[in-house]
């Protein structure tokens, strides 16, 4: 008889009847008109979206998208109640150092496919084998393959308390973390909670800057840079962020309904990804790994699992969470924390901030390529960061 805390093979299998769904409900979408704009300050565009519904119908293959994730081992194991879903990519080489990857909203594991083979096997991308990882990439509770939690309380530190209970049930005895947007707070969270074997944390969004940053009398160049690009964020990019924030179960019926507003609901996020993304569909340039079937890998998972919603709703519990903590101290991080600032982010963290937000900064670097999607985008230079925050602790 199994327990509770096996760990089980878990293979991708959709309906044909449910790609056939998805299919008619794109054709019956009920156009708005054109925006009044010539930028995405209105939103998401029309022409964008005409194009991705466009291809999504008649050239897109999930079927390719699957057979990609069955090619991987994946499994699923019930911890704290919720069945967790995750990527276990063991490297060839011996010695591997355990890293374990939390992906961020609108993301899932699909961001992070193009990282597994340069993080794995080094060797077979210009690497050498000393710094091999042993991967696991979980999907956060209420996204893609994990349930969606049925009780209140899955905040980020809930689930960082979850992954550390995954890495022991591996076996891992000592392991690195690292995560960006929501994966960012949970792999803060993990640093603060210290849970035995963890040796190190990397991130790559600045948690304190969504916060307002670290206003100072006399900023230096890079600090004002930051601020004025946070500014521009919170008076005119972050309705996605309030809307989920307070009231995510209102908008969750639309992005069960309609796959074209789940869509454009995922692709007004940022300014630099949604310019990048729109461009995929029509300028026919992707940046990098934001290709069209990329982008699309990641649309349609939240559509073939029906997460949008519980996705969302982990925002208003996060939200909830911080609103309980207000005032009281939080645990200070004494493992070694690694940041890599990207250009194209919601904005470009200053090392001073880094320095503020984390006293244990142990390496900090700005590359010049990339941004919130930086490891779809930029899996290479993603990896090669990562391999370089981690360096020291092998």
């Amino acid at each position: 008889m199994s327990s509770e805390t096996d760990i089980r093979p878990f293979q991708v299998d959709t309906p044909a009847e449910a790609i056939a769904d998805l299919r008619q409900r794109i054709a019956a979408t009920r156009w708005p008109s054109r925006e009044l704009v010539a930028d995405r300050s209105q939103g998401v565009q029309l022409a964008t979206l005409r194009e991705l519904a466009r291809y999504w119908v008649t050239d897109y293959d999930w079927r390719a998208c699957e057979a990609r994730l069955n090619a991987l081992t994946q499994r699923k194991t019930v911890i704290d109640g919720e069945d967790i879903h995750f990527i276990h990519a063991k490297s060839p080489h011996a010695d591997a150092l355990p890293l374990i990857i939390t992906h961020g909203w609108p993301g899932s594991i699909m961001e992070m496919l193009g990282v597994i083979g340069p993080l794995t096997n080094p060797t077979a991308h210009g690497g050498s084998a000393e710094d091999a990882f042993d991967l696991v990439i979980p999907s956060v509770p209420g996204y893609g393959f994990s349930s969606e939690p049925t009780e209140l309380g899955w905040n980020v530190g809930r689930i960082a308390g979850a992954w550390a209970e995954l890495m022991r049930r591996l076996g891992y005895t000592r392991y690195v973390a690292q995560g960006g947007d929501v994966g960012a707070a949970v792999t803060d969270n993990m640093g603060r909670q210290a849970p035995e074997g963890l040796l190190g944390i990397h991130m790559n969004l600045l948690l304190a800057g969504l916060g307002g940053g670290y206003p100072s009398p006399d900023p230096s160049p890079e600090e004002r840079a930051a601020l004025d690009a946070i500014h521009t964020f919170r008076t005119s990019g972050n309705g996605y962020l309030i809307e989920q924030n307070t009231r995510p179960q209102t908008i969750g019926y639309g992005l069960l309904t309609s796959p074209v507003a789940l869509a454009a609901w995922m692709l007004d996020h940022d300014t630099d990804a949604y310019y990048k993304i729109s461009g995929a569909f029509t300028g026919g340039q992707p940046s990098g790994g934001l290709t069209r079937d990329h982008i699309l890998d990641n649309i349609t998972l939240y559509w073939l699992t029906g997460t949008g919603a519980s996705a969302a709703r982990s925002y208003w519990e996060n939200t909830q969470a911080a609103a309980h903590a207000a005032g009281q101290p939080r645990p200070d991080i004494k493992l070694p924390v690694g940041f890599t600032t990207f250009p194209g982010e919601i904005f470009r963290a200053p090392r001073s901030w880094a320095e503020k937000s984390y006293p244990s900064l142990s390496y900090f670097n700005e590359v010049g390529k990339g941004g919130h999607f930086a490891a779809w985008e930029e899996p290479g230079l993603f990896a090669s960061e990562i391999r370089a925050a981690f360096k020291p602790l092998r």
